[in-house]
């Protein structure tokens, strides 16, 4: 017993603890703005403090992305800006965008020609493209962000309740009913007054922080407060003032799962779904209470375009819809009115997006009788990426060191996973002599020698469509998980890009989107070049490792120089050996030129842009070091490391015996890959095994 009550002692403190720690982290007076409470004459002044708060969907919608701010930059002579909300600022880049900038530029145009009502806010945004292109996630991140900026200061919003007194004997009870649709309190000025009362906070307003044209009120307040509002004018006597006494202003956040100024629809069975899910339905058990189905009080405006107004609504594979719904759809983005069942039209102030895959945007192309339908659209395709360095982040953002844990994900495994789906996704260069690998470096930013920007933007322009069709990320992604649990990651604590390549190729016969053999064909042949571009790659790394001895690689570049400036010059170089002077070494100038093609007929050429160099560095003050000259640095490396290979025997590796001279050489080389390129221990020697067997190769060819 004692021992119990110790125990539970203990808990209690911890609990007690815990629960301080909690509570302590809560910020009440946040909380308290949050949940302003007022008289309408209270929320008068407060929009004629703060204009904005009156702002309508598309506005909100248009300054909330401009809140996180943009980057402006140039990318092949054209503009772009890069959107900072679509980022993820929220968790941390969880459903961050890459690569989409052009588009997203688009779509936020949208926002902005809307915000300043120039017409776009009277149509439905329509994302299009294929599956896996990020569509939902773009959709996701609006709804997302309203949220989050309906509870800050520059986002806040407001609606309102009515109370009234129902008598209940003699004793009177007040009772609350909420605006059903959350609508703006400034829409129960009377018609006649608006324009003065918009005239005098569009003064103060004029186009807020980003200029989003003025301040609009369109439409009446919905049936049911309509219907509330008559009643206590006619009580009244026409005494709007009194009415309004009625009125509570509170401040709400938007939230989709509370289902506030956020909806989201997505198709279902024809046979279990009807329009009143999208404009609401008749509450029966109320007939009963007010007399009529047609009483606005018998009704409940739950709809998703209702439930939706002043926020969002978003349309999961719209063009799956039945025709009923898209109907209610015509009227409720180009006059923003819905019709309930039984009530006159109600207007809604809200953004409607949907999103759509390529065969079910043809099928609407070839239907004629939804040509109303197509007209009050607005399509953004949303494509694959095709620039390699943005696919990478995406599969870094879902397979980083923090979420593989303990596994070790072995350099370029990603890259080569990436690398392999924009391939996919490339239409093949028409320009001569010009490989889609090569296509796809331009893309990213890498110089090919005879490309120019000019050639990047005559590829984009000669494929259209690029983009549009490939290896969607989200295959990519199920391979990289499958490998990651497969029994040899678990047994070896690492994945590595031949695990990976293997587990794509298994996978182009089991795509359940790739039906033709020759598509097959292809992407197995871009493979293959993915394999033959890693290769390049590690073998590049596995020659820099041999050649990064710094001293080394200083005494090369000296002796180099030294020679250079002697044949310019026409003098001879004193051998530091003998002490005597002797021609310049042409043999070793030739071995360190040639490593970077420089033809015979070139070498003096070649030998004056080097002194020119220095001398031109030495006029600014600077001095020339091994590393300077990114062409001459490159040239001693490979010099070195051919010089080095010979003497380490590098193809000793594939061997069962190694000498311990070799072993030390091979294990700081080893160490300098663990360092300079992220490889683990079992990584490192997985590819210098496999490099080795590369030289082994071509030696025995040469043989």
């Amino acid at each position: 017993m004692i021992e119990q009550a110790t125990g539970n002692r203990f808990e209690n403190i911890a609990s007690s603890e815990l629960m301080s720690r909690i509570a302590g982290r809560i910020d009440r007076e946040r909380f308290h703005e949050q949940h302003w409470e007022g008289s309408f004459a209270q929320y008068l002044s407060l929009v004629e403090q703060t204009p904005a708060i009156a702002r309508n969907a598309y506005q909100r919608l248009f300054d909330m992305v401009m809140t996180y701010g943009c980057e402006k930059y140039k990318r092949c002579k054209k503009d772009l800006v890069r959107y900072t909300f679509f980022a993820d600022p929220f968790e941390k880049g969880a459903d961050g965008i890459f690569g989409l900038d052009e588009q997203l530029m688009s779509l936020v145009d949208i926002f902005r020609s809307a915000a300043q009502g120039y017409g776009t806010d009277r149509r439905i945004i329509l994302l299009h493209g294929p599956v896996g292109s990020s569509k939902s996630t773009i959709a996701r991140l609006l709804k997302k962000g309203l949220e989050h900026y309906s509870r800050t200061d520059d986002g806040a919003l407001y609606t309102y309740s009515w109370h009234l007194d129902e008598h209940c004997g003699p004793m009177a009870q007040t009772h609350e009913f909420p605006c059903p649709m959350h609508e703006e309190p400034l829409l129960l000025v009377p018609q006649e007054v608006r324009a003065e009362i918009l005239g005098t906070l569009n003064e103060k307003y004029a186009g807020g922080e980003h200029k989003t044209g003025k301040l609009r009120l369109h439409g009446e307040v919905n049936p049911f407060c309509r219907k509330v509002l008559a009643d206590l004018l006619r009580h009244y006597d026409g005494d709007w003032a009194r009415a309004m006494e009625h009125v509570r202003v509170r401040r709400i956040s938007l939230s989709e799962k509370d289902r506030v100024g956020i909806g989201t629809f997505q198709p279902k069975d024809e046979k279990n779904q009807d329009s009143t899910e999208l404009t609401g339905d008749i509450n029966y058990r109320k007939i009963a209470q007010y007399g009529s189905d047609s009483d606005p009080r018998a009704f409940n405006f739950d709809g998703e375009l209702c439930i939706a107004n002043r926020g969002l609504c978003e349309f999961i594979e719209v063009l799956k819809l039945d025709v009923a719904f898209l109907y209610d759809l015509l009227g409720a983005s180009q006059e923003r009115l819905i019709k309930p069942k039984k009530f006159a039209q109600t207007y809604i102030d809200e953004v409607i997006i949907g999103h759509t895959n390529e065969p079910e945007y043809k099928k609407l192309q070839s239907n004629e009788l939804m040509e109303a339908f197509r007209d009050r659209t607005i399509k953004i395709d949303v494509p694959y990426n095709i620039r390699l360095d943005d696919e990478v982040r995406i599969y870094e953002k879902d397979f980083g060191s923090e979420r593989v844990g303990d596994m070790h994900v072995a350099p370029h495994t990603i890259e080569v996973a990436a690398m392999w789906a924009v391939l996919t996704r490339l239409d093949e260069p028409k320009k001569a002599g010009l490989t889609v690998l090569q296509k796809l470096k331009l893309y990213n930013g890498k110089s090919i020698p005879g490309c120019t920007e000019d050639t990047v933007k005559e590829l984009r322009e000669e494929a259209p469509r690029e983009g549009m069709n490939g290896i969607s990320p989200r295959f990519i992604q199920d391979k990289i998980s499958n490998v990651l649990v497969s029994a040899q990651a678990r047994e070896e604590k690492q994945i590595n890009p031949f695990m990976l390549m293997n587990a794509l190729e298994d996978g182009i016969d089991h795509h359940s989107l790739i039906n033709d053999d020759e598509t097959k064909k292809r992407f197995k042949e871009l493979l293959a070049m993915v394999l033959g571009e890693y290769e390049d790659t590690i073998k590049g790394e596995v020659q820099r490792a041999i050649s990064a001895d710094e001293e080394a690689i200083k005494r090369l570049c000296s002796n180099y120089i030294d020679n250079v400036r002697a044949c310019t010059q026409k003098e001879k170089v004193k051998n530091a050996y003998t002490g005597k002077y002797e021609e310049p070494d042409e043999r070793l100038m030739r071995s360190v030129e040639e490593k970077i093609d420089i033809p015979d007929s070139r070498k003096e050429d070649f030998r004056h842009e080097i002194m020119n160099y220095i001398g031109a560095l030495a006029l600014d003050g600077k001095k020339f070091e091994y590393n300077t000259n990114a062409r001459l640095y490159k040239a001693l490396e490979l010099k070195l490391f051919e010089d080095q290979r010979d003497t380490i025997k590098l193809k000793n590796l594939v061997s069962s015996v190694v000498d311990d001279e070799t072993q030390q050489k091979i294990d700081l080389i080893k160490k300098r890959m663990i360092d300079q390129f992220g490889y683990a221990d079992r990584s490192a020697a997985d590819v210098l095994n496999y490099v080795a067997s590369i030289f082994a190769r071509g030696d025995a060819k040469g043989d």
